[in-house]
């Protein structure tokens, strides 16, 4: 089990990295995709598909059940998304989330280097 974990997600991927003291676990999780047809004028566009966007945020929650603390971080709206997610549907997981901030798309070495520090100093506000 890792005390601390890092999702970095937007609405086409999620990387998540358990933080432990002498290695790290990552995982990568991939949005459903859909393709899009173009329409004649006037004829209804592509819908969104709310049930997809569900099952990735549970599948983002399942990932992060292992870990006490947890950094939620991204580029957009979708980490919002997911903490909106959590709170109606994984309570228990929403009481871990220790911050959410946003981080444009960091590789993944910059990903744990910043969560890593994060952590530190969160620890030591405690």
């Amino acid at each position: 089990m890792s005390k601390h974990a890092v999702v970095w997600l937007d609405h086409k991927e999620a990387r998540i990295f358990n933080l432990h003291p002498d290695h790290v676990d990552e995982a990568h999780l991939h949005a459903p995709s859909h393709q899009h047809h173009k329409h004649p004028t006037g004829a209804e566009g592509a819908k969104d598909h709310p049930d997809d966007a569900k099952r990735f945020f549970h599948e983002i929650a399942r990932s992060l059940e292992p870990s006490e603390e947890i950094l939620v971080v991204g580029p957009a709206k979708a980490k919002l998304e997911l903490i909106r997610y959590l709170h109606k549907h994984a309570h228990a997981l929403e009481t871990k989330v220790v911050g959410v901030e946003t981080v444009d798309h960091p590789t993944d070495g910059q990903l744990v280097a910043y969560a890593r520090t994060y952590f530190v100093a969160a620890d030591r506000m405690k």
